[in-house]
């Protein structure tokens, strides 16, 4: 489980914007950027190289 407290401070590396966690899929969410920043043994890989790119008709829910 990653910590409650790092959720809320960490933002997308490339424009800022705070990040929608999706719990069940383990991936930060970027709304701005459409792209999901993996989460990988409880630690949030936070490099937009490793970032899967949302496709346009997936949805980003809170």
């Amino acid at each position: 489980m990653v910590d409650r407290q790092l959720l809320d401070i960490l933002v997308c590396p490339i424009c800022k914007e705070p990040l929608v966690y999706r719990k069940r899929a383990g991936e930060l969410i970027c709304r701005v950027d459409r792209l999901a920043y993996p989460i990988r043994d409880d630690i949030p890989v936070m490099l937009p190289d490793e970032a899967r790119v949302l496709p346009a008709d997936e949805e980003i829910e809170a």
